[in-house]
């Protein structure tokens, strides 16, 4: 059955039964960027993200993912997104605690959804409370997302995969994407985030056919890759591969532009990013666990991929716009 759960994560993980979904997909409050609860909301203290410092934080996503391992099946695998931050310092110099430009639906900071999380990030900066790390230099780039990513291994996960969610369509010669330009002249423009695949066992459910991608070669006379003699080609006249009718193996650099989402959510999946994850990762009819839904990204590709889904949410405002976004007849919580 679909729906979504209203409440802390960690006491609704506890009360799914175990070995009950067959995948997650989510991608957790990042640290030290902005808070999504209205500052009178009875659940601000449990707020994921505002945690004091970097290690704190890590110890909230080792305890939420061991219960996501509970509920997991043993076959099951766990995608998680999680962006960087910087070392508050002056906001001016990428210290502010923005990990780019954009919201992670694709609109720039500055544009009217996003105008309270900026007014909130200066007043924080002017009242020294934005987040800063013990032991890290002011503008220090704080690698909270490999951070997370060695604890769970630490903890009993098996890390299968850095997948670089490049936010742009192409690359050509030179980069070519959708990322806004930082306020920022003293390094590049941040233009991507880690997404890793970790699996609670050594064996699991993974799906390469349903992600294969399409191919087009282009090589030199004599040398042509393996993989392009497995698939059927055309060669010009000089023998180069010109083009291929096969696919092959899904990369792990996703270029994919963020797409705005017009419900006033600020942090959106874009669904493409979603779709590969939900059809390597679960099985046709099998259930999708999303313990951060948000708007409901997850929740609507895995529905429109023929797969059930469960999510969890602190903010019961987010219930009207899953709602809208998945037209569930009933919603649990």
């Amino acid at each position: 059955m679909n729906g979504i759960l209203i409440g802390d994560v960690r006491d609704v993980l506890d009360t799914l039964p175990a070995a009950s979904v067959h995948c997650c997909i989510t991608s957790p409050p990042y640290w030290g960027l902005r808070s999504y609860l209205p500052a009178d909301s009875p659940d601000k203290h449990r707020e994921i993200g505002a945690e004091a410092t970097p290690e704190e934080y890590v110890a909230t996503m080792i305890d939420v993912f061991s219960r996501v391992r509970r509920v997991l099946r043993a076959d099951g695998t766990l995608w998680l997104n999680i962006g960087d931050s910087y070392n508050g310092s002056n906001a001016t110099q990428g210290g502010d605690g923005s990990s780019s430009g954009l919201m992670r639906d694709g609109r720039a900071e500055s544009t009217r959804l996003a105008a309270s999380v900026r007014d909130q990030r200066i007043k924080a900066n002017r009242e020294g409370a934005m987040k800063r790390a013990p032991g890290l230099k002011p503008k220090d780039l704080c690698l909270i997302p490999y951070r997370v990513a060695l604890a769970l291994q630490a903890d009993g996960w098996y890390l299968r995969s850095n997948i670089v969610w490049a936010k742009g369509v192409s690359f050509c010669e030179h980069y070519s994407g959708s990322v806004m330009p930082e306020s920022v002249r003293d390094r590049p423009t941040s233009a991507h985030e880690a997404v890793f695949l970790l699996t609670k066992s050594e064996r699991y459910f993974y799906d390469a056919d349903a992600v294969r991608e399409a191919q087009r070669y282009h090589g030199k006379r004599g040398a042509v890759t393996s993989e392009a003699k497995a698939a059927p080609g055309l060669r010009n006249d000089a023998g180069r591969v010109v083009q291929s009718t096969g696919t092959r193996n899904l990369r792990n650099v996703w270029a994919i532009s963020p797409r705005p989402y017009s419900g006033s959510h600020y942090a959106v999946f874009p669904p493409q990013i979603v779709a590969p994850m939900v059809k390597a990762g679960c099985p046709e009819g099998g259930t999708v666990l999303d313990p951060f839904l948000g708007s409901g990204t997850t929740a609507q590709v895995a529905q429109d991929h023929g797969r059930k889904w469960i999510g969890i949410d602190l903010d019961e405002r987010n219930k009207a716009l899953i709602h809208k976004r998945t037209a569930q007849q009933s919603l649990l919580g």
